[in-house]
């Protein structure tokens, strides 16, 4: 508990976190630029980078010491919250980006429009100014308060919207995509159907596979528009058929039944019981009732259904034992590589991705009273991984 008491403090000071994080990030960039080795599938890094997209991908991949010993696998992570943007979603806006400007959909002075619930917006909002550009997010009014802060902050528009159902029109992608049919010179980045973003993971997956040296068991993570495990999942088979890509899904989404049976089916759904949240789950960016166009590219041999509980108690456990301050689809994440792990048996390599981290989730995730009204609160203490079942 006294990891979360001092979460607390943490709120009051977001803003130096946030500025802490973008000096992390730009330090390992140098140390990658002075880095002269090279690896047998390709060149150093080079000496300097272009801009602000320079800076986004070739992200660390870390041992996680504590979930490494626990289970006898060696468990490593991508530290995506080292982007320059803070989450996994700079790759997918930058591959937007330019994908919208080479085929002239997109020029400077334009608009970008999207419907998210917060990391994507924000690295859409960064990165329109590097290319001239405006943005306007249209996000549910139930998102993390700080994610709203942060795209007021970066200079995008903000619309907040009452959750509804995709087939409502007036859902915050169907507004996102009808602002942008409003004027010339703009697109709907579409982040869900965007195969960009499917092609921005294919890279994100040739660097891991050259992190593990090429020796990889297996991967697993979480899956919202579908594009990480779908670019990581495509790439690894392509290099290695025997990986074992396995997806995590948290409550109330319906892509475990998808991979499993073969149906987009949830209980929740069946029962009436849905809140009013995406999926019934306190965790953020990841779980969907419908298959994407980005999802139907990943190459999945199997699923794991994960619980709110657990990742509360992974995320308190990885700051407990490792120091790491994780977001909640990242501690999701991590519950899946135990759970991969104990599957597989002692000695495999498997790797996960840490999204973001988790000063985008201090008003809900992180915060004791909204933990304690769902009944939340952590309670393991230790190294004990009894709360993974």
């Amino acid at each position: 508990m006294r990891n979360y008491d001092a979460l607390g403090a943490a709120a009051a000071t977001g803003a130096v976190a946030t500025v802490w994080l973008l000096r992390h990030a730009l330090y390992q960039k140098i140390c990658q630029v002075f880095s002269k080795s090279e690896s047998a599938s390709g060149p150093a890094c080079p000496a300097k980078v272009q801009g602000l997209a320079g800076l986004i991908g070739n992200t660390p991949l870390v041992r996680i010491a504590s979930l490494s010993e626990a289970t006898g696998c060696e468990i490593l992570a991508k530290a995506e919250f080292l982007n320059p943007g803070g989450s996994v979603k700079d790759r997918v806006a930058l591959h937007i980006i330019r994908d919208a400007f080479a085929q002239g959909l997109l020029q400077e002075g334009g608009l970008i429009t999207e419907g998210t619930a917060g990391s994507t917006g924000v690295s859409l909002a960064m990165l329109a100014h590097a290319y001239g550009c405006r943005c306007h997010i249209a996000m549910p009014d139930d998102a993390a308060e700080e994610k709203g802060r942060m795209l007021e902050a970066l200079g995008a528009t903000v619309q907040r919207m009452r959750p509804v159902s995709i087939t409502n029109p007036d859902h915050f992608v169907n507004v996102a995509r009808r602002r942008a049919a409003q004027e010339p010179n703009s697109i709907f980045a579409d982040q869900f159907e965007n195969l960009a973003n499917f092609r921005a993971h294919l890279q994100t997956g040739r660097e891991l596979w050259q992190q593990c040296s090429r020796h990889l068991d297996g991967f697993v993570c979480g899956a919202g528009t579908g594009g990480t495990i779908a670019g990581i999942s495509t790439f690894l088979k392509q290099q290695c058929p025997s990986v074992q890509v396995f997806l995590i899904d948290p409550p109330g989404s319906g892509l475990y039944n998808k991979v499993v049976r073969g149906v987009m089916y949830t209980q929740q759904e069946a029962e009436g019981k849905r809140l009013k949240n995406p999926c019934d789950t306190i965790t953020e960016g990841i779980g969907i009732n419908r298959q994407t166009s980005n999802f139907s590219k990943a190459r999945i041999d199997g699923a794991f259904q994960g619980t709110d509980r657990e990742a509360v108690e992974m995320a308190a456990y990885l700051l407990r034992n490792d120091g790491l301050f994780v977001g909640s689809s990242a501690a999701m994440n991590c519950v899946g590589a135990v759970k991969l792990a104990r599957n597989l048996g002692r000695g495999h390599i498997i790797a996960t991705i840490l999204c973001d981290g988790g000063q985008r989730h201090l008003s809900r995730f992180y915060n004791l009273d909204y933990l304690k009204a769902h009944n939340l609160l952590p309670a393991s203490t230790g190294n004990s991984l009894d709360f993974v079942t």
